[in-house]
């Protein structure tokens, strides 16, 4: 009997309509009084297991082996924290014509998570760039993530990010460093069975996402926060998202080719560098929101979804580029085996759905 495969033709990523879904039953059955607390310890769990299982599948091998093309890396550093939150702040500037105070924290928090890693390889890949540099800036940017995200919410974010402080930086060491060093640590041991069965971990990681916006969304309808977004404050909050990942697709791009980098280079760069991790992005909201993360983490699937169709088309059309086809014969055998990565990066599994 042949597996059943999602539809390559269909625009929507499945994994966004779960999650979709879930924002639709926590609406409609929204956990609360015991329920939330168990929900709420549940979530706790499964964020801090999700960053264990970050730890082990990274390899530290391949992270050092990866420092030699550090000026690629550092520019894909650069547009993940420095330029993304730029862009970030600037839009402060639409409060309150398009965006509320509320869709703007959550903006201002969507510029600050770390890249992708799965949807970078495989647009890499299809695009034919350069795809171990894809590979190691998206694992570095994760890496990273770990520590800027949270010391750059507290920086710019402050007491709106779930009311910031030194308990709360305790709480995101505990949650999410301290599980991310011990899956590290374990990795010698673990490392082998956690690569066999990537499939059912990946499953694992992707409902534990899935819990985790269950429960933000459930305390949003308990507080009576959905009252907040009109359809209209939703479509200016699109039109913000598009400008915001037009600049930034244009500047990996034209600002690769101004640094001199060659073509394969620049397309890492530029699908890494354009993207906002929804894996990543979704627990970091939980610990740092708390009760407020469900308006928080509604730019970030929204943009998420949004990259992935615009990148799925950009790839597409960067695989037919005269300089692609110099090295269609080379590079053949990763395109063909790049050429489902949009279903892949919809469905994914293991580290690399980040």
């Amino acid at each position: 009997m042949k597996r059943l495969r999602w539809p390559s033709w269909l625009p929507i990523d499945p994994y966004i309509l779960l999650l979709l879904g879930t924002v639709g039953l926590a609406a409609l059955v929204p956990a609360r009084g015991t329920g939330a607390d168990v929900a709420s310890g549940a979530s706790t769990a499964a964020i801090a297991f999700l960053f264990f299982l970050y730890g082990a599948r990274l390899s530290t091998r391949e992270a050092l082996d990866g420092l030699r093309h550090w000026r690629l890396h550092g520019t894909v550093l650069a547009c993940t924290f420095v330029i993304f939150p730029l862009l970030g702040l600037a839009a402060r500037g639409l409060v309150p014509v398009l965006l509320t105070h509320p869709l703007y924290q959550g903006l201002l928090f969507l510029t600050l998570v770390p890249s992708t890693i799965q949807s970078s390889i495989a647009f890499t890949s299809i695009a034919r760039g350069n795809v171990p540099a894809a590979i190691c800036a998206g694992s570095f940017s994760s890496l990273v993530g770990i520590v800027v995200t949270p010391l750059l919410a507290a920086a710019l974010l402050g007491s709106s990010a779930g009311g910031f402080s030194a308990d709360s930086l305790v709480q995101i060491v505990l949650q999410l460093l301290v599980p991310f060093v011990a899956g590290q640590l374990l990795r010698r041991w673990i490392g082998g069975f956690v690569a066999r069965h990537k499939k059912v971990l990946g499953l694992v990681d992707r409902g534990s996402i899935l819990l985790v916006v269950y429960t933000a969304f459930s305390e949003g309808m308990v507080q009576g926060i959905w009252h907040q977004v009109s359809p209209v404050r939703l479509g200016g909050l699109l039109v913000v998202e598009a400008v915001l990942l037009a600049v930034m697709l244009a500047l990996t791009w034209y600002g690769g080719r101004a640094l001199r980098f060659d073509r394969e280079d620049r397309i890492a760069i530029q699908f890494a560098g354009s993207k906002k991790s929804l894996a990543s992005g979704l627990p970091m909201a939980s610990v740092l929101f708390g009760a407020h993360a469900s308006l928080a983490v509604l730019p970030l699937m929204l943009f998420h979804q949004m990259q992935l169709m615009v990148c799925a088309v950009i790839a597409k059309r960067r695989s037919h580029d005269p300089e692609a086809a110099e090295g269609e014969g080379a590079e053949g055998e990763v395109t063909a085996s790049g050429s489902a990565g949009p279903s892949r990066t919809a469905v994914g599994t293991g580290t690399r759905s980040r």
